[in-house]
């Protein structure tokens, strides 16, 4: 049945399993499965259900079968209805009882579509049925509630995991640290990241990250600095977000020469700048004017690879329209065209401004015509 796995043809793997039952051989639960996942791949799983439920042998069916169908409910945002089916499991019990993996795959749907309230009461459920939850199931759940900024069930939820013998990891403090960061609560981070070393859990990049954001956020960024260079003495190497993080710090503050000297650091870690710093280093050096540094930036990115976006040619043309550079401007604005980035009508108001405040209505005139021949709509910014 290896052609029901290819999910660019599972049309034919319905086909072959129709064959196999005009044959009269018996089939096996695994057989079975492999249908199932046939026609969940083709959006059929209604279908799914109904072999289920009564063409099935009724001594066939195990989990393995039922999560197949579980799963495709829960990837397509119908968690209700793997809701019902898993209630049917537990109903029949025996081998159609749903286990640890059937009950995290619902939860995790439930959260996924934002049902908070239903993905807890499951949890609860799960837990009065006798499933033992794995660290998995608790580390999904924390994860979940912390995104939600439900921190106080996120910290019930991480008692009872104690409690119950399983131990919390990096990854559990880590949805929890980023889940206070976010609210801007240091004292609670603070807490956690004492209990988190005292557990023998060292804290990762991602945990500096969060913490570093969080402190940056609270006006704190020379404590973010000192975490950061904290990381390679604690054993962690930063990463792309590590440097971005410090990069729009420096930013705020107006610190170039700090940036400078960061990428020269970044570059030797062999850590490879993003999108996103760039953006960062684009947009800061074009505030105060330094076009010549930005540019360089601009064609380290190209030489890298990454492929510049509307907001940072809206970062270069604004500045040249500042400086009165409108050639410059115009240069970037057709590469822009050229590379297929999605024109943006701001870009296109900064260079009829950007004509009008130099004193060249003409070209305004002009460029206002060719983008009325491109079917560019002209839509002022507000306040304009």
């Amino acid at each position: 049945m290896e052609c029901c796995h290819r999910a660019c043809r599972p049309d034919l793997g319905l086909a072959f399993f129709g064959r196999l039952l005009k044959t009269g051989i018996k089939t096996d639960v695994i057989t079975y499965s492999s249908l199932f996942k046939c026609l969940c791949d083709m959006k059929r799983t209604e279908e799914a259900l109904n072999v289920l439920f009564h063409k099935m042998p009724d001594d066939l069916p195990n989990v393995i079968s039922y999560s197949v169908i579980l799963k495709s409910f829960c990837d397509n945002g119908r968690s209700q209805l793997a809701l019902d089916l898993l209630q049917m499991m537990a109903k029949k019990g025996a081998d159609h009882s749903p286990d640890v993996m059937s009950y995290n795959m619902v939860i995790d749907g439930f959260f996924k579509e934002g049902e908070v309230s239903k993905a807890c009461d499951l949890f609860q459920e799960m837990i009065r049925q006798g499933i033992v939850p794995t660290e998995v199931t608790y580390s999904s759940i924390i994860n979940a509630l912390c995104k939600a900024r439900a921190m106080d069930k996120a910290e019930v939820v991480l008692r009872s995991m104690v409690h119950n013998g399983a131990q919390p990891d990096a990854v559990t403090y880590n949805s929890l640290i980023q889940g206070y960061s976010t609210l801007g609560q240091l004292k609670e981070v603070a807490r956690l990241l004492k209990v988190m070393r005292s557990q023998g859990v060292m804290p990762s990049v991602v945990t500096y990250n969060s913490l570093m954001t969080c402190l940056c956020k609270n006006g704190r960024f020379k404590e973010a600095v000192e975490f950061f260079y904290s990381m390679a003495v604690n054993g962690q190497k930063p990463d792309v977000i590590s440097y971005s993080v410090l990069l729009h710090g420096y930013a705020k503050e107006g610190s170039l020469i700090d940036m400078i000297d960061l990428c020269e650091r970044m570059a030797r870690d062999g850590v490879v700048p993003d999108l996103h710093c760039f953006n960062i280093l684009i947009s800061a050096y074009a505030k105060y004017g330094r076009m010549d540094v930005a540019m360089l930036f601009f064609e380290d990115m190209l030489k890298k690879g990454v492929k510049p976006n509307e907001f940072i040619y809206l970062t270069v043309i604004s500045a040249f329209c500042k400086m009165g550079r409108m050639d410059d401007a115009m240069e970037k604005f057709n590469e822009m065209i050229d590379r297929g980035v999605p024109l943006d009508t701001k870009i296109y108001m900064c260079i009829v401004e950007g004509y009008f405040k130099n004193g060249d209505s003409v070209k305004a005139k002009d460029f206002i015509t060719k983008m009325k021949n491109k079917d560019i709509r002209h839509r002022p910014w507000k306040g304009n």
